[in-house]
């Protein structure tokens, strides 16, 4: 891990920065949109291990995620599952508890839902599905374009994770740069704070206008 990319997830972390400051600082950009998180309360940032399944199996999901790091965050990506759960309970488990992971997000449904709720793991998801994929080997290979890209685009890129969503920092914004403005949007959501609470400023004066930028 980088320098920088560790910098920044140690401020993420300590602070608590929220998915809606990381999405402004990438210029309103990098949510992974429908996910949702299965219980209220969670916050995670970490390293992102992607992985996927695809054609109604999730025979290659039980294949990647025997590779997962502790600490990791898995985004598992369904191709063609048409709406069937990717997984459930069981393989939440062996992500969470055995391999440490520090969270999941399925770009698809899930099953098991009360299991997932009772154990209150930290899982964002698209919602539910009894019907789950099949625990049998797909008959083709996923176009290798889709697997290199989802791999560019997810990889090694650091996800943050709360109640309002997940959003990804992809690995071009794991710079020095990235850092300031991660901290400057921190001190200025305590200023426009300030502004709302303390001087019962409008929030049309605080944020269109900026006058605690006037001398």
């Amino acid at each position: 891990m980088s320098l920088c990319k560790a910098e920044i997830l140690d401020f993420v972390r300590r602070n608590r920065v929220s998915t809606t400051e990381v999405a402004d600082c990438l210029s309103k950009t990098g949510s992974i949109p429908g996910v949702h998180a299965i219980t209220p309360g969670q916050f995670r940032a970490g390293n992102v291990h992607w992985v996927y399944t695809y054609e109604e199996s999730n025979w290659p999901l039980h294949e990647q995620i025997r590779d997962i790091e502790e600490g990791d965050i898995v985004i598992c990506q369904g191709f063609d599952c048409h709406g069937r759960a990717l997984f459930g309970d069981l393989v939440s488990k062996y992500i969470l508890l055995y391999q440490q992971a520090s969270a999941i997000v399925a770009r698809g449904m899930l099953r098991d839902a009360h299991r997932l709720v009772k154990e209150q793991w930290p899982i964002w998801c698209e919602g539910y599905n009894p019907e789950g994929c099949f625990n049998v080997r797909p008959r083709f290979q996923l176009d290798p374009l889709i697997i290199a890209e989802g791999k560019e685009n997810y990889h090694g890129a650091i996800a943050v994770c709360d109640d309002t969503g997940v959003v990804v920092i992809p690995k071009e914004h794991h710079t020095l740069e990235f850092l300031d403005k991660l901290k400057a949007i921190e001190e200025m959501e305590d200023i426009w704070y300030e502004c709302i609470d303390r001087r019962k400023w409008s929030t049309f004066d605080t944020v269109c206008l900026k006058k605690y930028l006037l001398p």
